[in-house]
């Protein structure tokens, strides 16, 4: 949620940042996702919602259209001012944590099964209540340091951003995932130079992205590297801006260890008139996914020889593809290459969970099916029509 007193920003010099990040615009967003302030990626969709004042509903997004393919309301959850969304392999959070006057003492972060999620378009969800350990002072204060809108799933924790509109910078702060009343541990200040608005911790390339824009609307991200388990601003972090033009930059995720999808809020202002659409753009990098570190595995001579096979089907017209990998070798990651080596879906080991994958929004074309193995890799084509 922008303040109306930075709509003066504009009539200010407007200074660009050296670098820029190349940025694809994948569509408009819909009417009903207007205020779009937060993304996840979750099984080969995004998950979003609207900021202060509209439904406590979540929607999903197809990440080709731009157009909701579902929504869902939560049924015991107020939208005072839902900020961001993160997840975790069993739960969806929600931060209802904006605080634009910095006068909120009910700062809640919602808790919602993947279980439920999955299963029904009406859910409930679990509070997770917190304050800052170190505000005092909860005067109404218009454009408070105490406002927030960066929720990051980071190990055994949850990381919020501070959105300073004073200091232009954020301070991280750490709770619990675990629903009760916490005080949120300070983890230190990033001179930002701008207003953070999202982020997203990359597992597969151990990245954190945070999200922001300008007091004039200029986009930036700040990519933080060489991430340690104890999180802390390490000197690594780099900004740079976004080849997006002016643009209220809001919630962002990332899909597979290269390919990130940023959403925009509506925005407006009469003086001078400007009218910038709610969009979904995706931008990419070239990390190499990070594997865990296995330890060598003995094998006896006479057993040393190891068959690896697979075998995929798929039923004609059906949008399921189904496989048997027949190996005894750990298994890293599996995915999908379309024939010019573009790596189109990817999924992390840990995270695959049957021998099924939904090929909705894959066009008609030859692809690659590839599983990442110990010691080896296993590829095999498929026809999609």
């Amino acid at each position: 949620m922008i303040s109306k007193l930075y709509f003066l920003s504009f009539f200010l010099p407007v200074v660009f940042l050296n670098a820029q990040v190349s940025t694809t615009l994948v569509g408009t967003l819909p009417e009903d996702v207007l205020e779009s302030s937060g993304l996840i990626y979750y099984k080969n969709k995004l998950i979003t919602h609207n900021d202060s004042g509209n439904s406590p509903r979540l929607y999903e997004v197809d990440t080709l259209s731009s157009q909701i393919i579902r929504t869902i309301n939560i049924n015991n959850a107020a939208n005072i001012d839902w900020e961001d969304i993160t997840q975790d392999e069993s739960y969806i959070y929600i931060g209802d944590f904006g605080n634009n006057t910095g006068n909120r003492q009910d700062l809640t972060i919602y808790r919602v099964a993947k279980s439920d999620f999955d299963v029904s378009n009406t859910i409930s969800a679990e509070r997770i209540n917190f304050s800052y350990e170190d505000q005092t002072d909860f005067s109404d204060v218009q454009n408070s340091d105490w406002d927030a809108e960066a929720l990051v799933d980071f190990n055994d924790q949850l990381l919020i951003f501070t959105k300073q509109w004073q200091t232009n910078g954020t301070v991280a702060y750490s709770i619990p995932k675990i629903p009760g009343s916490y005080s949120a541990k300070n983890l230190g200040f990033y001179n930002a130079s701008g207003l953070v608005t999202g982020g997203a911790y990359n597992k597969f390339s151990n990245v954190l992205m945070l999200l922001g824009y300008s007091p004039q609307l200029q986009p930036f991200i700040v990519r933080m590297d060489e991430l340690t388990t104890n999180f802390s601003f390490n000197g690594t972090e780099v900004k740079t801006g976004l080849e997006i033009g002016f643009s209220q930059v809001e919630g962002i995720t990332y899909s597979d260890s290269n390919t990130y999808y940023i959403s925009s809020e509506r925005y407006q202002n009469n003086l001078p008139p400007i009218i910038l659409a709610s969009q979904l753009y995706t931008f990419d990098t070239d990390d190499t996914p990070q594997e865990p570190e296995e330890p060598p595995i003995e094998i006896p001579i006479d057993s040393a020889k190891v068959e690896n096979e697979l075998i995929i089907y798929r039923t004609f017209g059906s949008n399921e593809l189904q496989y048997d990998l027949i190996s005894n070798a750990p298994l890293f990651g599996r995915a999908i290459f379309d024939i010019t080596g573009k790596r189109v879906r990817h999924t992390h080991g840990s995270l695959i969970e049957n021998n099924r994958i939904d090929l909705s929004g894959l066009g008609s074309a030859v692809y690659y099916l590839t599983f990442y193995l110990q010691g080896v890799t296993i590829s095999k084509p498929f026809i999609l029509n």
